[in-house]
């Protein structure tokens, strides 16, 4: 499995200035902190350029 740096995937701070959650994406492990989490909830299309392929799933869970 691959790991990324414990930073958010989205405002890129670290561990070191607040706390981040772990989550999995096609098998690779990725941080978000709490403020964007919403993003990944709602909107994951903006995270397209770091998550290849997730704009294709709707929040729904439905693939388009």
């Amino acid at each position: 499995m691959v790991e990324h740096p414990a930073t958010c995937i989205y405002c890129a701070q670290s561990d070191q200035n607040l706390p981040l959650l772990l989550f999995l994406y096609q098998g690779v492990q990725f941080w978000i902190c709490p403020q964007h989490l919403p993003i990944l909830i709602h909107k994951p299309e903006q995270l397209a350029a770091k998550l290849p392929g997730i704009a294709l799933i709707s929040p729904s869970g439905d693939h388009s």
